[in-house]
């Protein structure tokens, strides 16, 4: 039998992976074997990312929130081999109080979180109906799917878009062999939390009061939970939100 946590001969397609989650999961496909196709909107970043991840892995520069740009990025992964994975780790944030929260940040969110999230797995999931063919998708969603947090009215919203998503996604392509579950991670160090964890106060509340665990998780965490969902060592898995957050729902 083959090792079923191998990707060998496969094609990954991971959106947002010029830095952060996005960059990681890519690797973490690349060494399990898969062929990956990186996608983001910075060409320097997502070059150097596809350089790292190797394997012959591709990058590509796209706005994923555009139906058109999506569409093209898949047609391009399905020309390389058997695409059977999608990561879609594309995300933004941008926290604020709800009594004046900006409705345009509210629209880029649900730009970026959701619509992006929607039309990857449309376009993959579509391909893969057409020939007949089994996958993975996983998408990247947040504990902030599964709780409140204060400030982040937008980015909880969309990440319980997600989450939803994700379950009826898997609902309706079951049958047909498509696996859809969710990577849910806490607080993760990167260019994107950044920001917001470099505060002394807020680090303190996030792992003193929120976190069981005590630690952050690293991108490792996250891209080794993305292999487990992409890969044929979680067949009987689908419709699942696997929360990687030191404990944080747990409370």
């Amino acid at each position: 039998m083959s090792d079923p946590w191998r990707l060998d001969g496969r094609v990954a397609l991971v959106t947002g992976a010029g830095r952060g989650l996005g960059r990681g999961c890519a690797i973490e496909l690349a060494r399990a074997g898969a062929r990956v196709v990186l996608v983001a909107r910075t060409e320097a970043e997502v070059s150097e990312a596809a350089a790292e991840a190797g394997n012959g892995a591709l990058a590509m520069v796209a706005d994923v929130t555009d139906p058109d740009e999506v569409a093209r990025v898949v047609q391009s992964a399905s020309g390389l081999g058997e695409l059977q994975v999608l990561v879609t780790a594309a995300g933004t944030n941008r926290p604020g109080p709800a009594r004046d929260y900006p409705v345009a940040d509210w629209d880029l969110l649900f730009d970026v979180n959701v619509r992006a999230t929607f039309l990857a797995c449309r376009a993959f999931g579509d391909e893969l109906l057409t020939r007949g063919a089994a996958g993975s998708i996983v998408t990247v969603s947040s504990q902030m799917g599964s709780v409140g947090y204060p400030g982040r009215v937008a980015y909880c919203a969309s990440k319980h878009a997600v989450d939803g998503m994700t379950r009826a996604l898997a609902v309706e392509w079951a049958r047909d062999g498509i696996r859809v579950n969710a990577v849910a991670p806490t607080f993760v160090e990167t260019p994107m939390t950044k920001r917001w964890l470099d505060d002394p106060e807020f680090r303190a509340e996030v792992l003193d009061r929120r976190l069981p665990t005590g630690r952050l998780a690293q991108i490792t965490d996250v891209a080794c939970a993305v292999r487990y969902l992409a890969c044929d060592a979680s067949n009987s898995v689908t419709g699942h939100i696997l929360k990687v957050d030191g404990g944080w729902t747990a409370w």
